[in-house]
């Protein structure tokens, strides 16, 4: 008999009032046993509130909007109850529930209906992403309403935080990797290597459960199915990183720019973006210039690739952006926003994967590989005042700073770690949300302009507010900014608007306070927006964890001159 919606539904209900990471992890993995084999991938995918793995071309592209018109149609609530049921709770799922409840009389014509199946929903939601062409948002429209109207209050809460991509029951990949792992009886080792080639958690989740570790250990790399990118934390400054290294590291330029992984076999090129999103047609000139030059068959590498000027000096990222985001008239744009590649790791080379290989040997392989392609500009030092000069010269040249590489690191796809280090000066920076905004005053009366800048609980998936700015964008920007938070809107009280957790910028400050204002606990202080991060996810943003590591940092660094 096929698992019913509901139970994943109410599993979701359980997990989201869990705090702890074993009670959860115990909580799926037993779920996951119980699951007919067609039926383990779409739900792994539908419990983090995926439809799509990352590097998928499909996407329901289905807004709030339409989310409130269809919940208004099935129960008759008013824009006022709407918004009364959403300030209740600040989730675009409960505030559904909570009025699915409120309205049981219109439902009763569905009692007799089949109740919802974990594939049926599945199938219903990729059906979704598939309509195409003209008169689709009407067909979507009708599609979600169906599925809705069949709901119950509980199924209609975690069916739309699955389209809108809301769970916050803090489940996160990792997590999900750890109950696959104990509902499969293998090691977690075999199913993070999996993961980090697939791409595809429910794809894992599958193998796991159904081939088991022979199955795990069979996986590898596969060509034009990207894999994450490995990750860096932040460093002070070069000390740092030489002490974390063991002395002695690689400094790389880091440029402004846009992070790219290039997959090619023979005259076949797709490149991907740091987010795993084909970027291919966007970036012609750099498929034409890899045909030309990588000396391979088939190769995967990363690079960076920048916007510059007349002066050969990189532009800001915005404009590489509009590169990224261009669809139509390419050719246009590429003479208007010429871009340069620099490469700088590779990761596979005609039928050798070369992640295990140490970073020096990468390097090494890829230089000879490379053509014309330049590298990063690179030092290999043990000497701070050396690295301090370079660090000066990457900065007089117009980029951000600097990464730092341990010479035996492998490439850990997907791993936030100390192999990698990232030094920008001056400046300390956060990659935050924007979850709610205010309309401005006097000439940004017409704007969205006031941001609220929300960092990610680690525990529970919730985004929560560490401060406000107005300050950092251009009056463009401000335009565009409010027409984008306009799609995501969720709400409206006063002058504020709610919107979906969807935008990242990065954000400047000059101290982190602790703060009662704030669930967060904490507040920054003179905080305004340096860069709009189009080239990041929601999932990528700093967490409050982190905030409060950098607050610990600042408060000690205080006591000590305190005392002097």
């Amino acid at each position: 008999m096929a698992t019913l919606f509901k139970e994943l539904a109410e599993l979701c209900e359980s997990l989201e009032k869990l705090t702890e990471r074993i009670p959860k992890i115990s909580m799926i993995s037993a779920f996951l046993r119980k699951l007919h084999k067609e039926e383990i991938a779409p739900a792994t995918r539908l419990i983090i509130g995926k439809i799509f793995p990352d590097w998928s071309s499909y996407t329901l592209d289905v807004s709030w909007g339409t989310i409130v018109k269809i919940i208004q149609d099935i129960t008759r609530a008013s824009p006022r109850e709407l918004l009364d049921a959403f300030n209740r709770t600040g989730d675009p799922g409960a505030m559904v529930e909570i009025l699915m409840k409120s309205k049981k009389i219109l439902r009763q014509a569905t009692l007799f209906e089949e109740p919802l199946t974990i594939l049926n929903v599945y199938q219903t939601l990729e059906s979704i992403a598939k309509i195409k062409g003209s008169g689709s948002r009407e067909r979507k429209e009708a599609v979600i309403k169906s599925l809705l109207s069949r709901a119950s209050p509980i199924e209609a809460k975690y069916l739309v935080k699955v389209i809108l991509g809301e769970m916050r029951h803090g489940v996160s990949e990792g997590l999900m990797e750890e109950a696959i792992a104990k509902a499969a009886d293998v090691s977690l080792e075999l199913v993070e290597r999996a993961h980090m080639f697939l791409g595809d958690i429910g794809e894992v989740a599958y193998i796991a459960l159904v081939e088991g570790a022979k199955g795990l250990e069979k996986v590898s790399l596969q060509l034009f199915r990207p894999l994450k990118p490995m990750l860096a934390q932040q460093a002070e400054n070069v000390q740092e990183a030489l002490k974390e290294h063991g002395g002695r590291s690689a400094f790389e330029y880091k440029f402004d720019g846009a992070r790219v992984q290039i997959h090619m076999k023979e005259s076949e090129v797709k490149i991907f973006s740091r987010r795993l999103t084909d970027v291919t047609k966007s970036l012609p000139d750099v498929v034409e210039l890899v045909r030309r030059e990588l000396r391979a068959r088939e190769v995967v590498v990363e690079g960076e690739v920048i916007a510059i000027g007349e002066n050969g000096k990189p532009l800001p990222f915005q404009h590489l952006m509009r590169r990224f985001r261009r669809i139509r008239d390419i050719y246009r744009m590429v003479r208007e926003i010429p871009v340069k590649l620099y490469l700088f790791d590779i990761l596979y080379l005609d039928g050798e994967l070369l992640i295990d290989k140490p970073y020096v040997e990468r390097r090494e392989i890829l230089a000879k590989i490379a053509g014309n392609i330049p590298l990063t500009p690179r030092v290999i030092t043990d000497d701070p005042k050396e690295a301090e000069k370079f660090l000066e010269k990457a900065i007089r040249e117009g980029h951000e700073g600097l990464m730092a590489k341990k010479l035996d690191s492998k490439y850990t796809p997907g791993i936030r770690g100390k192999l990698w280090l990232k030094i920008k000066p001056v400046l300390t920076t956060l990659d935050l949300v924007i979850v709610a905004a205010e309309w401005g005053y006097g000439r940004r009366k017409n704007w969205l302009s006031d941001y609220y800048l929300a960092a990610r609980d680690e525990k529970t998936g919730e985004f929560l507010i560490v401060g406000k700015t107005f300050k950092g964008l251009t009056d463009e920007e401000f335009e565009e900014m409010t027409k984008r938070l306009l799609n995501l809107k969720i709400g409206e009280k006063g002058r504020v608007v709610y919107v979906q957790p969807k935008i990242v910028v990065e954000v400047a400050f000059n101290e982190i306070q602790k703060s009662p204002k704030y669930k967060s606990g904490y507040a920054l202080r003179f905080a305004r927006i340096i860069k709009i991060r189009d080239d990041k996810g929601p999932e990528e943003a700093n967490t409050i964890q982190e905030i409060e590591e950098l607050y610990k940092k600042q408060f000690l660094a205080k006591a000590k001159k305190e005392k002097l």
